[in-house]
């Protein structure tokens, strides 16, 4: 039963595999169908586009058989791309046409005016009437052309004016600081000197300071290598002292406990002799022998036999001894008041030192300030010489420009009496009256203008810039430039 049961159900699987298989392929052909379908579709509508697209342009082109030709190939859009850029570029031609033609229209009328100018005059009533219209307008050419040379040279007289009036400034100006210029000059000068003086004076103090410093410091190296050599000596003197005492102390002591002994033998040998019998002979011989040598010993050492006198002798060394100890105390007086003087020395010494390094920094930073003095009143100088050679240059290119502008004006005579040749060449006054002079001329050559025709003087005057010499021109374009 349970296979058969599996067997229907495995069956069953099956046609439901079979019918899902079979709907499958049937929705897939529909699929390719309908995509078989756009597609035609797709192609078809891209034919009549096309097709419409050349219709279009058949219709544009249809009286144009070439350019259809050109465009066949194009969409519609590729075509009226190209079309819009032949109009732009045949719009550029048109309008370079149009102002070709423009200017050779401007240049007829003209060739025109200047012909009907140049036709001879006519019988009639209205050639009369255009000849005198034309010479009517002819006048009134020149007349303008007369005005505009007139405003020429009145600005040309302007220019000269406003040059004479900085030709006076810059005169009054150099006039006025050359008056200054001498004293201040001789004050510098004056300060110069003074600081030198006290450079040299802080010079001379710094070779002294240097040179007792030197000293004190040559002085203070003696006064240590003396004061050295003395301790040395009060050592050695001290050092053998202490040994003579110490030597004399101990012979005194000596000679004392030999007395003694040498007083006291005889008590001693007798009490010894009681106390005990029963010694031997010869340990008091040895006794009595060594004493003997002792007593032999001291007679050599002190040159004397006498006892008494060796006694006193012992004694005069006692009293010796307490003298070597007062020599002593006092040696030591003495050193103690050596060594407060040292230590007084040494401070005055120190102080020496401090004080002298003091003035001499004093002394040092005196003397570079009246250098950085000097050095600062020395540029000031520099520069104002500097000023006075440029100001005697510009002075020497104001006197050049006057006298040539005198020079062009000479041929000019004013009624006035004449003070030129009465000042020196070389005064200032010269150049002043010459200025003067150069004023007067242009002011009367202003007033001769205004009646004479200036036509005929105004081409003399081009003549007459036509001879003149290009060098000239220049230099005094560049005098004029340098005072404007």
């Amino acid at each position: 039963m349970i296979f058969l049961h599996e067997k229907k159900k495995s069956l069953i699987l099956q046609k439901l595999l079979t019918a899902y298989y079979e709907s499958s392929q049937s929705v897939i052909e529909k699929n390719s169908e309908n995509i078989r379908q756009l597609r035609m579709e797709n192609k078809r509508l891209r034919r009549e586009q096309a097709e419409g697209d050349e219709n279009i342009v058949k219709l544009a082109f249809r009286n144009r058989g070439a350019e259809k030709n050109a465009y066949r190939n194009m969409s519609g859009k590729a075509a009226l791309t190209a079309l819009h850029r032949r109009v732009l570029t045949r719009t550029k031609q048109l309008n370079a046409l149009k102002h070709t033609t423009h200017t050779y229209n401007l240049h007829l009328e003209e060739l025109r005016t200047e012909h009907q100018r140049r036709k001879p005059e006519g019988s009639s009533g209205a050639g009369s009437a255009d000849a005198r219209t034309r010479k009517k307008e002819e006048e009134a050419m020149n007349l303008r052309a007369l005005e505009n040379r007139l405003e020429k040279t009145q600005l040309k007289c302007k220019e000269a004016e406003n040059i004479l009036s900085n030709y006076l400034k810059v005169k009054s100006h150099l006039q006025d600081e050359s008056l200054t210029f001498q004293g201040q000059l001789d004050n510098m000068e004056a300060e110069i000197l003074k600081y030198k003086d006290e450079l040299c004076g802080l010079q001379v103090i710094y070779k002294d300071a240097q040179l007792s410093k030197e000293s004190s410091k040559a002085e203070l190296q003696q006064l240590e290598e003396r004061l050295c050599r003395e301790r040395k000596e009060r050592e050695r003197t001290i050092a053998s002292l202490r040994k003579t005492v110490e030597e004399r102390k101990a012979q005194s002591e000596k000679l004392d406990r030999r007395t003694q002994r040498t007083t006291l033998q005889p008590d001693e040998v007798g009490s010894e002799a009681q106390r005990s019998t029963t010694r031997m002979a010869g340990e008091e011989e040895k006794i009595i022998s060594t004493f003997e040598e002792a007593y032999r010993r001291i007679k050599e050492a002190t040159g004397v036999t006498d006892i008494q006198e060796i006694a006193g002798r012992f004694i005069s060394q006692k009293e010796t001894h307490q003298h070597l100890e007062k020599l002593k105390v006092q040696n030591e007086e003495v050193l103690l008041q050596l060594k407060e003087q040292k230590n007084l020395l040494n401070h005055q010494l120190e102080d020496m030192k401090y004080s002298g390094e003091a003035k001499l920094f004093s002394d040092q930073q005196m003397l570079d300030e009246c250098e950085q003095q000097l050095q600062a009143q020395q540029q000031q100088c520099k520069a104002a010489k500097e000023r006075l050679f440029w100001l005697q240059k510009t002075l020497r290119t104001a006197r050049a420009g006057v006298e040539h502008l005198a020079d062009k004006l000479q041929h000019i005579t004013v009624v006035k009496h004449n003070t030129v040749a009465e000042a020196h060449p070389d005064s200032d006054e010269f150049v002043v009256e010459l200025m003067r002079q150069c004023e007067l001329k242009t002011q009367a050559l202003q007033s001769q203008l205004q009646g004479t025709d200036m036509a005929a003087t105004l081409k003399e005057m081009e003549e007459e810039e036509v001879r003149v010499d290009p060098l000239v021109n220049s230099q005094m374009g560049t005098f004029i430039n340098l005072f404007l």
